[in-house]
């Protein structure tokens, strides 16, 4: 009884694990950012759609990419393409909540992919750019495994 009672124990744990960790990443279908390839934003300026044939997968998500060349750009350094606070809507963390996020509403600010809710809401963040992203880098550690809105 001890013994299922540990297994048990264990597999609601694990689960929970992969769950929490998931949430950090906007996925739907455990595929990040709506399947759109981060390194293109980086790459050819714009969203590009990836495909099954290119996937990487890091942070308990499947990324998808366009090319085998933008597959290996982001396997070598996922850190430097993955979205911030992982995909979901920068103007959205920094005001205390998770929301999804459109491939065609994003922006680089020295560097770094951000990601918005829609074309207007990124209106609103490049209002404040530098503001926001001060918010939600500080709210981001309390945000993370929060589920989304």
């Amino acid at each position: 009884m001890k013994k299922l009672f540990l297994l048990v124990s264990l597999t609601i744990f694990s689960v929970a694990q992969m769950t929490a960790q998931q949430k950090q990443i906007f996925t739907k279908n455990n595929i990040a950012v709506n399947g759109y390839d981060v390194v293109a934003y980086f790459t050819d300026n714009k969203p590009l759609k990836g495909n099954d044939e290119h996937t990487v997968t890091w942070n308990d998500a499947k990324w998808l990419f366009a090319t085998a060349e933008h597959a290996l750009l982001f396997k070598t350094n996922p850190e430097k393409y993955a979205p911030q606070y992982g995909g979901y809507c920068a103007f959205g963390c920094s005001r205390g909540y998770k929301a999804k996020t459109e491939p065609d509403a994003w922006s680089i600010v020295n560097g770094k992919l951000y990601l918005n809710y829609n074309v207007e809401v990124r209106e609103l963040w490049k209002k404040d750019i530098e503001n926001y992203i001060k918010k939600a880098d500080a709210a981001w550690e309390s945000l993370k495994d929060k589920e989304p809105k």
